[in-house]
């Protein structure tokens, strides 16, 4: 099974942006959809944003317009371009499968702050 292993967080002040990245310890060529997650403290984690293998592209509201997803196969990367972030932003944000999602399969994250 691919390992996905998230970087790329830390403070940033209301209206910066930051990239994250999601690192594949093999080829993402076998994960037809990858989606970046987030979880607020005190909050249920919730989707952000999906990615398929043909670029197609689904956002939560309040993020439209903000991040963009994209993923470089040749790279076995995912990534997640945060801009205009907002101090609700701030959670620690995760990539991972729909599937491994269901089943309840986490990595680390890694820890966004948006604050001045």
């Amino acid at each position: 099974q691919v390992q996905l292993v998230e970087s790329g967080g830390g403070l940033v002040q209301p209206g910066g942006s930051l990239r994250l990245s999601c690192a594949a310890s093999g080829s993402i060529l076998s994960i037809n959809t990858m989606g970046w997650y987030r979880q607020a403290p005190g909050k249920e984690r919730e989707l952000v944003a999906l990615i398929t293998n043909t670029g197609n592209t689904n956002y939560a509201e309040s993020v439209k317009g903000r991040f963009t997803i994209s993923r470089d196969n040749a790279k076995n990367t995912g990534y997640l371009q945060m801009n205009s972030l907002k101090p609700e932003d701030t959670a620690v944000y995760h990539c991972n499968t729909p599937a491994r999602a269901r089943l309840g399969n986490w990595g680390q994250g890694t820890q966004v702050t948006v604050s001045s």
